[in-house]
């Protein structure tokens, strides 16, 4: 913008938000304030190299981290994510999300200034175009290395996994599932959801050993996680129908093979639903989930086995 500024960008629809940042960038040299109220006016108009962008937590109409992996690659610009007083877990998530960080309401100009100094240096470069190249491989920032590679006290690991088996939460899933629904209807590929469980409670050993059979039977880029008590959520990218159903045989066979039993003593009975899109009626993410919820219980009243939804 004008008289050789550089420029603070806020998204937020919460007015108070929106009177004390403009209020903080006021106190700070060099910066003016701009007001944008969605996400999606940030890609039509985007900000200039150097400027900084900051994301209420709160926005109503999309995940924030979402929003901040949508950036990525695409500004030249440090991307803060605006939350609550002593949120723990916003700025590890934040920057596996892509973020530079969190600054915290209530705003200040101290509070920015510092943010800015400390995140201060060279913006990277945005990709090449690379289109109908083999693209380059995938190089995670150091900082997420070292928060993955810290052990079960990293708050990123604690917030993202189940204490029991180590698999993806079930608030995690659901933003999983979002991301690879979304990826998979871009792409045109396919992704099924495979849900499987059994009847009754299990101890923690046996839940671990039933983690490292789903381990064993899957790939890396499969997304495992806990749904409940006694089922799973898998999310199966680049699977049709038929191999999610190998996976899903194989884990019972395993699972079987080893002898697992539940508190009472019982064999435990895998049960097996799957759904997959593309498919007639899988047009949003819910009808993915619902589906694939529906054959899982199918499987679970028949005893066991693997149900498919058609």
């Amino acid at each position: 913008m004008g008289d050789g500024l550089r420029t603070i960008h806020l998204v937020t629809t919460d007015e108070s938000l929106l009177a004390g940042t403009r209020g903080a960038v006021g106190g700070l040299d060099g910066w003016e304030f701009r007001d944008r109220r969605s996400v999606a006016d940030l890609t039509e108009n985007p900000p200039v190299a150097g400027d900084v962008i900051l994301l209420d937590a709160g926005l109503r109409d999309r995940n924030v981290y979402e929003s901040c992996r949508s950036l990525t690659g695409r500004t030249r610009c440090r991307t803060f994510v605006v939350v609550q007083e002593d949120n723990r877990w916003a700025a590890p998530i934040a920057q596996f999300s892509g973020a530079t960080g969190v600054v915290e309401r209530p705003l200040s100009a101290g509070a920015l200034r510092e943010a800015l100094e400390k995140s201060a240096g060279p913006r990277p470069g945005l990709p090449q175009e690379e289109r109908g190249q083999q693209s380059p491989e995938a190089v995670l920032p150091e900082a997420l290395l070292q928060a993955l590679t810290s052990g079960s006290n990293s708050p990123l690991i604690e917030a993202m996994t189940d204490p029991e088996t180590g698999l993806l939460c079930y608030d995690y899933l659901k933003y999983k599932l979002d991301e690879e629904y979304k990826r998979a209807t871009r792409f045109g590929h396919p992704l099924s959801c495979l849900m499987l469980g059994f009847e009754g409670q299990a101890s923690e050993s046996v839940l671990q050993e039933l983690a490292s059979i789903f381990l064993q039977s899957s790939r890396d880029t499969d997304v495992l996680g806990r749904f409940d008590e006694s089922s799973f959520l898998f999310l199966l990218p680049h699977t049709g129908p038929d191999g999610a159903e190998v996976m899903g045989r194989r884990v019972g066979e395993l699972a079987q093979a080893k002898g697992l039993r539940d508190l009472v003593g019982d064999p435990l009975q895998i049960a097996v639903g799957i759904s997959f899109f593309p498919q007639a009626g899988v047009q949003r993410r819910e009808d993915l989930f619902g589906s694939t919820r529906k054959a899982f219980e199918e499987a679970r009243a028949a005893g066991g086995g693997v149900v498919t939804a058609t």
